[in-house]
């Protein structure tokens, strides 16, 4: 904080001397959050020469601003530039003051896309003006650094670049908001000046474009400026290395590296604002049940952070963190490491299909028995059963913490024959959607092993999350697709052969679960899946939206698909051949709505995934057509309009795709959502009843998306007339 810095006594600082006013540029930086600058010349040269305090600052959550003249060395001008430029997206790890202090440090091109990126995540802030009369410029050299609490400003005779910090004889007076009268006043005063100029109120200059900021010219501007501006490496590595000498500054320094080396080695919370409120009782939640229960969070909500918090919460009471983190899919494996990384959490060990990782677990299994030694291992629930994986997990050290990633997975028979023999007994299960349809037994066992039951320790709903702004905003709009008249026979032959079974429960809506009922079941959910008149109804929506936007950027098009995947089974989606075909027909029908459009498949077999996102992300790539591959835990928090072809009929999987669509972005006012229903009008007396149950079912659904939408009243009339049809109440839905 800035009341604990050792400032100089008669706060004045002077080149040469104890103080000099690098000094107090490190003390301000690595103490403070904010950081204010009313400004004449700016040269990033001057972060550079205060790498150090820059990178503590940044990775701490630190925001700065600037009010510049409009005279920039052509480097910094290209970087200005680019950080205004939305489809710059080089990205820069933010909270690692490790490897950012060394791109500060280096003055390369790194460091100029480092400072871009800063400038276009609004981390530095730039107001670049000139007076509105005479041939003058701006020559402020004052500004304010604020911990949140209190404020430290000063007035400076140097500029803030390399030769103003470092090689002429400069002074600067401090003035601390927490001594006297007239040090408040002038902070104010420079605050106000400064929001005044950021706001464009003040009307005594010209507030100037990026395109608009002149380059400094040798024959231009004189020797002076280029001094000032344009700066030589090598003359830059020389001056820092003398000025290190100053005692005072290299205890300042050193003192810093110390710091920086702690939080290298440390885990901490990833982000400068710490936990909300709701992560922190998740933890006391769990802490208050014995350590074990079920975290019911909507998509999009944050349920790895807050879980993970849990863990933080745990090692920063025992020194040491062993977890262990089960997971679907091979591309959850991978985000799972990233958010750990992000707790700055070491010796990940990932398992799965596609990991060589017995030798890692063998080595961090005999050292926990010799050691206080952390871990972290994230296992695909596919790995889990097998006996290489469950020989090291049964010699895990019971201390060590159980998440379940997506929980209703551990409900397969295959994975439920485990959970009695499971000697870990800190546990969190994660899902948005922990209820497992139709299956009372999964259900028991799951809730049993976690010792939590609904309403569950940590409830977040999806309508909670939208009230409360953790999701964007959308609209819904239903699609009513009906089956062509040879569908219609297949469909009516299978109803027919399904009702003579005799497994059908008029009071559940449901059948009862057999072999043959169940494969009878999936043809027929075939032919719903792969409905003709899909495409058509797909094609029509595809052209409406491209002429009320102009464009499809930022869609997401979940393409009809066929068997779900057993996750218990396999870690990853592969589609069959008759899915490859159908994507590619759908894939077809996207780039055919315009030549504009720029569209992608996102598959199992697709290669560089992560550029293909990436490229999504900066708008290069406007359209994803996927099957299963978005539904892997991927995040794509830029999409705001998506098209659900798929009519799956299970509702955990459009609750998470909806979830998916949802997700926050800076960019980004609501979602759009369109999805086909396809519903059969059955008009056999024999089969109607069943029907009857089939469709209210599957209105359930898309009348509880319909509900949380802005515009729920339209969405209805869409599907009044299938209610008529069925003889259903809205209200009872």
């Amino acid at each position: 904080m800035l009341r604990d810095c050792d400032w100089s006594q008669d706060r004045d600082y002077k080149t040469g001397s104890d103080d000099e006013p690098l000094q107090f540029y490190l003390d301000g930086l690595t103490n403070s959050n904010e950081f204010s600058l009313l400004l004449g010349y700016f040269s990033s040269s001057a972060i550079n020469l205060l790498s150090v305090g820059f990178a503590t600052f940044i990775s701490k959550g630190g925001r700065m601003k600037m009010v510049i003249n409009h005279l920039l060395s052509s480097k910094d001008k290209q970087a200005v530039e680019k950080g205004y430029d939305a489809s710059f997206n080089k990205v820069f790890d933010l909270t690692d003051v490790v490897s950012l202090g060394r791109v500060l440090d280096e003055y390369d091109t790194h460091f100029f896309e480092c400072l871009a990126y800063l400038i276009g995540e609004r981390r530095i802030e730039i107001k670049v003006i000139k007076p509105k009369t005479g041939r003058g410029i701006a020559h402020y050299k004052s500004g304010i650094f604020s911990d949140g609490h209190n404020f430290v400003g000063y007035k400076a005779s140097c500029n803030f670049t390399l030769y103003g910090l470092s090689e002429n004889l400069e002074e600067l007076e401090a003035f601390l908001s927490w001594e006297n009268g007239r040090s408040n006043k002038l902070i104010k005063k420079q605050l106000k000046l400064i929001d005044d100029y950021f706001m464009e109120r003040d009307d005594d200059v010209e507030y100037i474009s990026v395109r608009e900021i002149e380059v400094v010219l040798k024959d231009r501007f004189g020797k002076k400026d280029i001094n000032e501006l344009l700066v030589q490496e090598e003359q830059l590595l020389k001056r820092k290395q003398s000025l290190f000498s100053n005692p005072k500054l290299r205890k300042t320094i050193g003192r810093l590296f110390s710091e920086i080396e702690l939080i290298r080695r440390v885990p901490r919370f990833p982000y400068a604002e710490g936990p909300r409120e709701y992560q922190t009782d998740a933890y006391n939640s769990w802490v208050a049940n014995n350590y074990q229960g079920m975290f019911a969070m909507a998509t999009g909500t944050g349920k790895t952070i807050t879980s993970l918090n849990c863990v933080l919460n745990e090692y920063q009471k025992t020194g040491i963190y062993r977890v262990v983190i089960m997971v679907p899919t091979t591309a959850l494996v991978e985000q799972w490491k990233i958010e750990c990384t992000k707790f700055n959490f070491k010796s990940i060990i990932a398992v799965s299909s596609k990991e060589n990782w017995d030798n890692n677990l063998a080595f961090f299994n005999t050292a926990s028995k010799l050691i206080d030694t952390s871990y972290i291992v994230i296992v695909t629930y596919a790995s889990l059963p097998r006996l290489k994986f469950q020989s090291y997990f049964n010699q895990l050290p019971q201390d060590t913490i159980l998440i379940a990633d997506e929980t209703h997975n551990l409900g397969s028979q295959g994975l439920l024959r485990l959970l009695p023999n499971v000697h870990l007994k800190k546990r969190i299960g994660l899902s948005a959607t922990p209820h497992r349809k139709f299956d009372d037994v999964g259900n028991k066992y799951i809730q049993e092993f976690f010792n939590d039951e609904p309403p569950y320790i940590v409830s977040y709903s999806m309508e909670e999350a939208l009230n409360i702004g953790w999701l964007c905003k959308y609209t819904y709009h239903p699609h009513i697709v009906k089956l062509t008249d040879g569908e219609m026979g297949k469909y009516k032959d299978i109803s027919v052969q399904l009702l003579k079974m005799g497994m059908f429960d008029k009071e559940t809506g449901s059948f009862r679960s057999t072999p043959e009922i169940e494969k009878k079941l999936l043809e027929r959910k075939r032919i719903i899946h792969k409905a003709a008149n899909k495409l058509s109804a797909f094609r029509e929506i595809l052209r409406a939206e491209f002429d009320k936007r102009n464009n499809l950027k930022y869609a997401l098009i979940y393409v009809p698909e066929g068997i779900e995947a057993s996750f218990d089974v396999e870690d990853f989606t592969v589609e069959t051949d008759d899915e490859s075909k159908l994507i590619d027909e759908y894939t077809r029908a996207v780039s055919q709505t315009d030549d504009s459009v720029m569209v992608k498949q996102f598959t199992a077999n697709s290669v560089n995934r992560d550029g293909i996102l990436k490229d999504y992300e900066a708008g290069r790539i406007h359209v994803l057509t996927s099957m299963k591959c978005l539904d892997e835990g991927v995040d794509v928090p830029r999409s705001e309009l998506a098209i659900f072809c798929s009519s799956t009929g299970n509702p955990r999987q459009f609750i998470q795709r909806r979830g998916r669509v949802l997700r926050l972005h800076k960019d980004k006012i609501h979602a759009t959502i369109h999805d086909l229903v396809v519903v059969p009008e059955v008009s056999d007396e024999n089969t109607f009843e069943m029907e009857r149950g089939l469709v209210r079912k599957e209105l359930e659904r898309v009348v509880d998306f319909a509900n949380l939408a802005m515009n729920k009243t339209d969405t209805y009339e869409t599907f009044k007339n299938i209610l008529d049809y069925y003889d259903l109440n809205l209200n009872d839905l």
